[in-house]
């Protein structure tokens, strides 16, 4: 299969400030790589047999895109993760081959855009740095706020001055003085067709400057986003699902999901985030109306009504059929 997982080795690993670890990897049979754009992730599959840890986590490619043989990472070791980040903190070292989707892009650059504002909070920076190279690269007009706590907390700070778009970096500190901490009414430009936003970054830093965007008037259309992680409420009322290409139905209960109540009735959906923000489990709607918890479809997606996802959406009707 084209696209079916393949091995990536660890060739180098630097712990950066913020505690971020920055691994490169290259293709284990030294072998060239997929290429990728500005905006993809990869989905790396975590094992830690000794923590009994088997799972599939996203993390955006930083790098280059022009940059052949070589994929780079930036990894947060977050203590608030579910497990994985910080796995991978444990288990990652030069030598270490991992299994690795190729790569996926559901945060791609507008290709009509005239300007481009990239903001990244924290490990939010990470796909903005590979937007950066590629506008960069294409002669483009944008700006990039890298927004940290402090600069002991700032990881890449000391590459930032060596980048070839180093003078389109506004770096934002939070301990910093007022005039340089980051202000989305001061610090993106006034709405028009042809700017668009970037977000990434923890959950409320995203939802303070989509919510400020929004009301500046940019268009909803022109504001991009990706979630590293989402806090999710999967509970809700019980309600039924005919898996109609399975031939299978069951009742979701108010504590479980759907993906997990299909699981009984032998009926295995993909899932890697199991939060709503990777797209892995987006399944067809044949009927019934979807109660959308996820971070990943649009706004027009989900007024559409068309698709969800099963690892943590339930249903506003009592009865859905999926194409499953």
């Amino acid at each position: 299969m084209a696209n079916a997982p393949f091995q990536l080795k660890i060739t180098d690993r630097h712990d950066d400030r913020g505690n971020i670890m920055r691994l490169t990897l290259a293709a284990a049979d030294g072998s060239s790589l997929p290429p990728f754009d500005a905006g993809s992730h990869l989905d790396i599959r975590i094992q830690d047999r000794a923590q009994g840890i088997d799972l599939w986590r996203q993390y955006s490619l930083c790098g280059d895109p022009s940059e052949h043989g070589v994929y780079r990472l930036g990894i947060l070791n977050d203590p608030a993760s579910r497990g994985g980040s910080q796995a991978l903190h444990r288990i990652a070292q030069p030598g270490l081959v991992v299994e690795a989707s190729h790569p996926r892009n559901h945060f791609p650059l507008a290709p009509d855009a005239r300007r481009s504002i990239l903001i990244g909070g924290g490990i939010g920076v990470t796909p903005m740095i590979a937007m950066a190279w590629t506008l960069e690269a294409k002669g483009s007009d944008f700006i990039l706020h890298y927004c940290t706590r402090d600069p002991e907390r700032t990881a890449f700070l000391s590459d930032l001055q060596g980048w070839s778009f180093a003078s389109k970096i506004r770096c934002h500190h939070d301990n910093g003085p007022d005039t340089q901490r980051f202000d989305v009414l001061r610090d993106i430009p006034e709405p028009d067709g042809g700017t668009h936003i970037y977000v990434c970054g923890p959950q409320g830093f995203m939802d303070m400057v989509i919510d400020a965007a929004q009301n500046a008037g940019h268009a909803n259309e022109n504001i991009h986003r990706e979630y590293f992680s989402a806090d999710i409420d999967t509970s809700g009322g019980a309600f039924e699902v005919v898996a109609q290409t399975s031939g299978v139905t069951v009742e979701v209960g108010a504590d479980e999901t759907i993906v997990k109540a299909l699981a009984r009735v032998g009926v295995k959906v993909e899932v890697k985030c199991e939060e709503g923000i990777c797209g892995t489990c987006l399944t067809d709607i044949i009927e019934g109306l979807p109660d959308h918890r996820d971070a990943f479809l649009t706004e027009d997606e989900r007024q559409d009504g068309t698709v969800m996802m099963l690892c943590c959406s339930r249903a506003k009707t009592s009865r859905l059929v999926l194409d499953i």
